[in-house]
């Protein structure tokens, strides 16, 4: 069994993120079909999630109630998601793979550090929120599509594979505590459910 101290795996996982990173974003520039529905998917996939999840406020089936309950806790799942990656990035610097050399941008650049994902993040909060609601068939859509996305901006060249991991785990964090703290059938809920 070998041996390694802390340093040494560190380097082992680094290079192992570069590589899978490389390999995914190796496609770029290879097809410009390819490239053309992998920006779209980046481009406009987090919005079309978005609308999708908006849409299901108005499913009308018997379970409304409990759809309309996961749609608000997928959507504060999102903002708070999206708020702790922005205290994340106070503190992790992470330049982005293009930056580095080691991917092939094909978007515009990005202003901000690479590390965790916000499209990570927003999408698998609603996946989390609507798989954590018991939503199983909607859930497991939403991961597909979510899965898309995050494969789109690894193959754009804008993240490393370990950004998108910790967007994810941000996103089922923060779907797991809203989870537990909006609580279905309270007061709150009631009336906000009752809505429209």
């Amino acid at each position: 069994m070998l041996d390694r101290n802390p340093s040494q795996q560190l380097w082992m996982n680094d290079h192992m993120d570069q590589a899978i990173t490389q390999w995914i974003n190796s496609f770029a520039g290879t097809s410009p079909m390819l490239d053309r529905i992998m920006i779209m998917i980046t481009q406009f996939g987090v919005p079309l999630l978005i609308l999708a999840v908006v849409l299901q406020w108005w499913s009308g089936r018997a379970s409304q109630s409990h759809v309309r309950h996961t749609c608000i806790v997928a959507g504060l799942s999102f903002l708070v998601g999206l708020g702790v990656n922005q205290i994340i990035l106070l503190f992790v610097h992470r330049i982005r793979p293009y930056d580095a050399g080691l991917t092939q941008l094909i978007i515009d650049r990005s202003a901000d550090w690479s590390f965790p994902s916000d499209h990570a993040t927003a999408t698998f909060s609603i996946v989390a929120a609507f798989l954590l609601c018991g939503l199983w068939r909607r859930g497991m859509a939403f991961f597909v599509v979510a899965m898309l996305i995050c494969l789109s901006r690894i193959y754009v060249g804008t993240h490393y594979i370990t950004d998108i991991l910790g967007g994810i785990a941000t996103a089922i964090v923060s779907a797991a505590v809203i989870n537990m703290a909006y609580r279905e059938d309270s007061k709150l809920d009631r009336w906000i459910t009752g809505l429209l």
